[in-house]
C-alpha cells in the first residue's frame, strides 16, 4: 500500500530524494517513517515525520537528511545529501496512524508502524 521511489545509483558526496506514496490511506493521518536495511545489517531507524509534522533523525544522517511531507500530493520525501558508502541500503517508508493532535512519531519501533512499502535501493560507491 505504500511506493517508495528516487533509489539509484549515487557517488560519494551526492544526493537522492526519495519519495514514498499510498494508493489507498490519507497519509495526513499517518506518521511516516524512513528505514533502511543493508545486507548483512539490520534494520535501521533513518527518520519519521508524524501527523502533526514532529520530526526525527538517527543521528548517522543528521545534517544530511531531510524528511518533509506533501499531504495535498499525498507524498512524503526524504532529501538525502553528502551521501557515503555508509548509506547504501534498501530504503523503506512506513506508515503508522496518527489521529491524534499531538503526535510524535519514533524510529526506534518499527512495530508500531501498520503499512510498509517494498522499499528501494540506495547505492553510494565511486
Amino acid at each position: 500500500q505504500l511506493v517508495e521511489s528516487g533509489g539509484g545509483l549515487v557517488q560519494p558526496g551526492g544526493s537522492l530524494r526519495l519519495s514514498c506514496t499510498a494508493s489507498n490511506i490519507a497519509m495526513d493521518w499517518y506518521g511516516i517513517g524512513w528505514f533502511r536495511q543493508a545486507p548483512g545489517k539490520e534494520r535501521e531507524g533513518v527518520s519519521c515525520i508524524s501527523s502533526t509534522n514532529s520530526i526525527t533523525y538517527t543521528d548517522s544522517v543528521k545534517g544530511r537528511f531531510t524528511i518533509s511531507r506533501d499531504n495535498a500530493k499525498n507524498m512524503v520525501y526524504l532529501q538525502m545529501n553528502s551521501l557515503t558508502p555508509e548509506d547504501t541500503a534498501v530504503y523503506y517508508c512506513a506508515a503508522d496512524f496518527q489521529p491524534t493532535s499531538q503526535a510524535t512519531c519514533t524510529i526506534q519501533a518499527p512495530n508500531e508502524y501498520d503499512y510498509w512499502g517494498l522499499g528501494t535501493q540506495v547505492t553510494v560507491s565511486s
